[in-house]
């Protein structure tokens, strides 16, 4: 398929804040993004309990609304701090965990489910590689044993304990082997690690512009040939912060590591230069979708202190913003109709108020799955 725009449902705004699930579907098919990557807050926050039967209805629920809204789920995302657990009770737990998210992907049509490399502390997991793989390949043969198959993407975060670069999540993705793991690509988590430091005077790594130039070789030269192997990418800047991320800064949280503060109140969307946007986003989309041929989801997973913010108007500003930066992007690239995208779904709201009438209430939806 060709790329297709879609975003996280918590980059419009967070539940925490008031800003409803609804709101934040209808928006964004409003503004023309095609996909939700639904993050497990939302699930969560729309649920009437958190009991397994009540997480069940609320996905069937949501299923509904992204029917009527003429969106597809992404995936559901994220199951963090699962691989390399020194606690293996915790982490048989965590399995249990994970065969009821395989029941909510079947719910909400999707068959991806998320998985960032984990930033808990060095005594909470291993850095054993091989226990890593085997935890990875534990849930993958789980997800070959559904039907339909569940896929699994294994993402680095760039302050991820162990796993901090796509080369080390890429290895892993290898030795995993199986059919239904793959790789998800993040501009942000990428550029985050070998480019970005919010700590440094300049904002930028030493050898910033080498380090990114010989890291987009290899990303091409090794996955390229295995390229069915990236399941979907999410394309995000970042701000340049005024002064150094140190103690005193009003992002600066002792209790995480720097990059991690910054990823949580500075992303932007693509191309955002009048935000203060100064990463080489362009450089690394047109390795995935130019140079390695990359066609599918194109997801603008945004983490920003806005999305706090109680005002309800944020939701659609977010949304618009995505969908400008889409077409930026569109245009940088120069992928004109080699992607899907169609602004013919601004639904008004009164559609969407019949189409949440006719979902009925929970307990039905549950009751006809």
């Amino acid at each position: 398929m060709p790329c297709r725009p879609g975003i996280s449902s918590m980059s419009l705004g967070r539940c925490y804040a008031g800003h409803s699930l609804e709101d934040k579907l209808f928006m964004a098919s409003k503004h023309g993004l095609e996909g939700i990557e639904l993050f497990y807050e939302d699930l969560a926050d729309y649920a009437t309990s958190q009991s397994p039967s009540d997480l069940l209805a609320a996905a069937a629920s949501i299923r509904g609304l992204c029917d009527s809204l003429h969106l597809e789920v992404i995936c559901l995302q994220p199951f963090m701090h699962y691989e390399g657990l020194l606690d293996r009770q915790r982490h048989n737990e965590r399995i249990q965990e994970m065969k009821l998210w395989m029941k909510l992907a079947h719910v909400l049509r999707t068959d991806i489910i998320q998985v960032p490399s984990s930033f808990l502390s060095r005594d909470q997991i291993s850095p054993d590689v091989d226990l890593i793989v085997s935890d990875l390949c534990e849930i993958a043969d789980l997800g070959l044993q559904q039907t339909p198959v569940i896929r699994f993407a294994y993402e680095s975060l760039c302050w991820g304990t162990y796993v901090d670069k796509w080369e080390a999540c890429w290895d892993i993705v290898q030795r995993v082997d199986r059919s239904n793991f793959g790789i998800c690509l993040d501009s942000f988590n990428i550029l985050g690690r070998i480019y970005a430091d919010p700590t440094s005077d300049t904002r930028k790594t030493p050898q910033a512009e080498q380090e990114v130039r010989e890291s987009i070789q290899r990303l091409v030269e090794r996955i390229k040939p295995h390229k069915e192997k990236i399941f979907f990418i999410q394309i995000v800047d970042a701000e340049w912060l005024e002064q150094p991320l140190a103690p005193g800064h009003p992002y600066y949280n002792a209790e995480q590591p720097s990059r991690m503060s910054w990823s949580r109140n500075c992303r932007l969307f693509y191309g955002e230069s009048e935000h203060g946007a100064y990463l080489p986003v362009r450089d690394v989309a047109h390795a995935i979708i130019k140079d390695i041929g990359y066609d599918g989801w194109v997801s603008m997973e945004l983490f920003n202190r806005i999305m706090n913010e109680r005002d309800p108007r944020i939701v659609e500003e977010l949304a618009e913003r995505a969908a400008i930066s889409w077409d930026r992007m569109v245009a940088d690239l120069q992928l004109g109709s080699g992607v899907s995208h169609n602004r013919r779904r601004a639904a008004d709201a009164k559609a969407m108020k019949g189409a949440i009438a006719e979902l009925g209430t929970r307990e039905a939806e549950l009751a006809r799955l």
